[in-house]
């Protein structure tokens, strides 16, 4: 298969690292320093600062397409590889706003074309077996989740520098942001600090709560969220996330999910410790982990996504049989999967319209409420209308038009239609 890859450094690096056993054809970064490893690696493919431009004079020869660049850029990517048929691969959360990645599945539906969103860990035989788990009714039944990170590791809770620094010769600061709002240049959001910056990125539960939760998220087949509120937020600054974020959603329940809460915990906020202790647990917590609470039992996932499980209290379950597999295996891993499913062989398990999407979203209302709400505000989420109202469906001022449910202007060149 011919691949085609926006964003080589960094993940995107990793990325293609993977998918080494096909036909790397066209490589697009917008900084050659940051991708001189890639590029020295694949010296014969021909390289692009404009992935536009790569996709249009590459077209024909492109199987394939790797979206590994900020947040802010994956759907205008991802969305003009789809529209020409190409199969794509796009790292996580699949967007910046809500509203892309209801474009994002959309696109996906309406091409045929084979996705997959950056959830390594999804791939995973521990995680299938964990999804098993979960829904063998193990647990009794559910009612709380509870998710944590120790991100962010970048800078969050400050303001926009006022220093001028030079763009490097190596980058194309335009092509850089995209479409994101023109400002100077700083080292400060690129190559690694931008995920802390509205304009950017998602914050810490882009980055990770993607992760720590997607294993007991699609276990659950959860329905509707109905309402979301701000527990706690440590400051609240014009231009980058807080430096602790505690959010909580209720989930409705449909005939195949229960209701449930999520509590979402950031900046190493480490609730966990009093809960799992409870539960006969006595071992450090992880940095990054997530908890299902049921009537007969916990399950705690450690570290990402969701390898690696603890049924507490595990006296009680020390000897329960495994569950028979019921949820197809990625023999060989999560890149793998999905490009055997683009040549037709089997599915890709986290796509964009069933997985990526929804996910994404669940996140993405949560940077809502963080942005726009106030501690202590519950406010209820309208799927349908994708709008945020009080407890009596009066929409609320501070939520219209709210970014990340949409981006209220795209730079030219760079719209979701362009």
């Amino acid at each position: 298969m011919n691949i085609a890859a926006i964003g080589c450094g960094g993940q995107g690096s990793y990325d293609l690292e993977q998918m080494e056993s096909e036909n790397i054809v066209a490589l697009c970064d917008v900084d050659e320093k940051n991708a001189a490893g890639m590029y020295q690696k694949y010296d014969k493919a021909p390289k692009f600062r404009d992935y536009r431009v790569m996709l249009d004079k590459r077209e024909k020869e492109i199987d394939a397409v790797l979206v590994a660049t900020p947040d802010h850029t994956h759907a205008p990517a991802s969305l003009r590889a789809m529209r020409r048929g190409k199969h794509v691969y796009c790292e996580k959360p699949l967007t910046w706003s809500i509203e892309e990645a209801r474009r994002m599945a959309e696109a996906a539906q309406k091409y045929g074309v084979v996705t997959q969103m950056g959830t390594q860990g999804m791939g995973e035989e521990g995680t299938r077996e964990g999804i098993e788990w979960i829904r063998s009714g193990v647990l009794g039944k559910v009612g709380e989740m509870h998710g944590w990170s120790d991100r962010p590791i970048w800078p969050q809770g400050v303001q926009r520098p006022t220093e001028t620094m030079t763009v490097p010769k190596t980058m194309d600061w335009d092509l850089w942001l995209g479409a994101a709002p023109e400002r100077p240049y700083h080292a400060q959001y690129a190559p690694f600090n931008w995920r802390g910056w509205y304009d950017f990125g998602t914050g810490a539960v882009g980055d990770m709560g993607i992760h720590n939760v997607a294993m007991m998220y699609v276990a659950l087949k959860l329905g509707p969220i109905a309402s979301v509120e701000l527990i706690r937020r440590s400051e609240k600054t014009k231009e980058t996330f807080p430096k602790q974020t505690i959010v909580r959603y209720e989930f409705a329940a449909t005939e195949q999910s229960p209701a449930l809460t999520f509590t979402w915990y950031d900046g190493r906020l480490l609730p966990a410790e009093e809960l799992l202790k409870s539960k006969g647990y006595q071992e450090p917590i992880a940095e990054n982990g997530s908890i299902l609470v049921g009537e007969r039992g916990t399950l705690y996932s450690i570290e990402w996504t969701g390898g690696d499980l603890r049924l507490l209290p595990e006296k009680a379950f020390s000897d329960r049989k495994k569950p028979a597999p019921s949820v197809p295996r990625a023999p060989h891993g999560h890149y793998k999967e999905w490009i055997q499913a683009c040549k037709g062989d089997g599915k890709a398990f986290c796509d964009f319209a069933s997985f990526g999407a929804p996910l994404t979203e669940v996140m993405l209302l949560g940077n809502t409420v963080v942005r726009h709400g106030e501690p202590g505000q519950k406010v209820l989420w309208n799927a349908e209308k994708m709008d945020i109202t009080d407890s009596s469906g009066k929409p609320l001022d501070a939520f219209q038009n709210a970014e990340p449910i949409r981006r209220t202007q795209y730079r030219k060149g760079f719209g979701l239609d362009e």
